[in-house]
């Protein structure tokens, strides 16, 4: 049955993070996230990741989170912000030149407003993912890392394997932080590989 305040919930009241889903990157984050780390947040809002990504990369590290809503002021020096949706074709440029670099990380944990359709709401979850894989395509430096939610579902085995042809490795994991009953998986992607031009 499906709990919105559960434990994790909680906790991330008491810890003062924005979301419960603050607590998926702690788990997924097995060495991605690196001091001085240059990364992008796709579908960014509430902040959860945000925050988990800040603290990580420290202040000599850069985040840039991009979503269609802004969340309220975090007070973090290496946190900056794009609010635009993540198909407006300007947006990897604008994110290139905050970042003033190559991203060592690209995250994206967007998932679709639900219409209750099934085969709209997976095709809208595609999408995203296939969004998410282009942007890291265009920003991530060789080596670089990719984190992103998948769902299990008619298209999973496709969506994981196009990633798996631009990785050295990749690995699929369920966070103790998802909810019960959910079909969300995550992708850890490691060692970018730049295809040929």
């Amino acid at each position: 049955m499906y709990e919105r305040k559960d434990h994790f919930y909680r906790k991330a009241k008491e810890r003062g993070l924005r979301s419960r889903a603050a607590f998926k990157l702690e788990d997924l984050d097995r060495g991605v996230l690196k001091s001085g780390g240059r990364v992008v947040d796709l579908g960014c809002w509430p902040g959860g990741w945000l925050q988990v990504a800040s603290r990580r990369v420290g202040q000599s590290g850069t985040v840039v989170g991009v979503d269609v809503r802004k969340p309220e002021p975090m007070g973090l020096a290496n946190v900056r912000w794009i609010q635009r949706d993540v198909f407006d074709p300007r947006l990897v440029d604008e994110i290139a030149r905050v970042l003033g670099a190559a991203a060592d990380v690209v995250l994206s944990d967007m998932a679709p407003a639900l219409s209750g359709i099934r085969d709209r709401d997976e095709a809208r979850a595609r999408e995203l993912v296939e969004r998410a894989l282009a942007v890291a395509e265009q920003l991530l430096r060789p080596g670089g890392g990719f984190v992103c939610k998948l769902f299990m579902n008619a298209d999973y085995v496709q969506l994981r394997e196009s990633i798996r042809e631009r990785f050295d490795r990749i690995t699929t994991t369920r966070s103790e932080a998802t909810r019960k009953g959910s079909a969300e998986l995550y992708v850890v992607a490691l060692g970018f590989r730049r295809a040929a031009p």
